[in-house]
């Protein structure tokens, strides 16, 4: 299995220091790669998690640890399509693509909260169609010049040079928890990334329904991303009393991501991001980047009975 690791792009680790710095120790470490996530608009008066209150741009934040890195994967899980014409994401994904020689993992999904829709003039209707037409898109700018005609998105014939490093184009994760969204993923997409609010408990099934419906379109196995929610130093509990995957001690935490490999997962990445003592803009910097210092070296691939790395 990969072991990756969330970059510090939330809260109060995150900073062009902490981000540049935390970069280079996870690649000296040998984490697989590092991924960022997106969030456009907190609304007035919402009380969304500490996450979201304050988020550095996914892809710029890519960009910067292209310069900052030299051979670990960036990630990004994910950007939202709707909130992008596709001639600007292929844009920007094959620029990050260029820039780091070729280390982009490009995590797309379709958007949930109203405001960032009605901000960015996107429907939220028929989000899934327009997925499937969204990558067509995508693939076209970045493989040839004769431009994109579908239902919902026009490209003229054109060229969008350079193109990227990575040929026919950087991988693509969809994301979504429904079961459309994952047999879209096993259909259409190099990979499915689940989200933050995944029961992992339950990760076996998802992962089975990708697979197949992969299988079933002819394809090979792809790859299954989680993101691993790390709640360090203490179990915590469900509703039901279970307690929470990757909650508790670290040897607890290795042991449920060997279990997750079993069902299937192939790459895990500890986002820190989660924790309302690293990623809240309200913690105190200097305490998140120790905690934050701690998990990645407890939790790194090289670390006494961790599993995984980057090859």
């Amino acid at each position: 299995m990969d072991i990756g690791f969330g970059a510090p792009i939330a809260g109060a680790w995150a900073t062009p220091r902490n981000l540049t710095e935390f970069g280079r120790r996870a690649e000296r470490l040998g984490y697989r790669s590092l991924w960022t996530f997106q969030r456009l608009l907190i609304p007035a008066g919402s009380r969304m998690a500490p996450v979201y209150q304050s988020v550095l741009d996914p892809m710029v934040s890519l960009g910067f640890l292209a310069a900052a890195t030299s051979s670990i994967r960036l990630g990004v899980a994910v950007v939202n399509h709707p909130f992008a014409s596709p001639l600007l994401l292929a844009k920007q994904a094959a620029t990050v693509d260029v820039l780091s020689g070729g280390r982009l993992d490009l995590g797309i999904g379709s958007g949930w909260l109203p405001e960032e829709f009605t901000g960015s003039g996107a429907s939220m209707a028929r989000r899934g169609p327009r997925t499937e037409e969204y990558l067509a898109a995508l693939r076209a700018l970045w493989t040839g010049d004769a431009g994109f005609t579908g239902t919902y998105y026009t490209i003229p014939a054109g060229r969008q040079d350079p193109p990227p490093v990575q040929q026919p184009g950087p991988p693509i994760l969809l994301g979504g928890m429904s079961r459309p969204a994952m047999e879209r993923a096993g259909r259409i997409a190099d990979g499915w990334v689940t989200a933050s609010s995944a029961d992992l408990a339950r990760i076996a099934e998802a992962a089975k329904i990708v697979q197949e419906t992969a299988a079933a379109a002819g394809r090979a196995p792809v790859r299954i991303v989680c993101r691993g929610v790390v709640r360090a130093g203490k179990e915590v509990r469900s509703e039901s009393g279970q307690r929470l995957l990757l909650s508790g001690s670290y040897p607890q935490i290795r042991a449920d991501v060997a279990w997750l490999e079993s069902c299937g997962v192939t790459e895990v990445f500890y986002d820190l991001n989660w924790d309302p003592a690293v990623g809240d803009p309200a913690a105190k910097e200097g305490a998140a980047v120790l905690r934050a210092s701690e998990v990645l070296e407890e939790l790194a691939p090289g670390a006494p009975g961790a599993p995984g790395g980057r090859r």
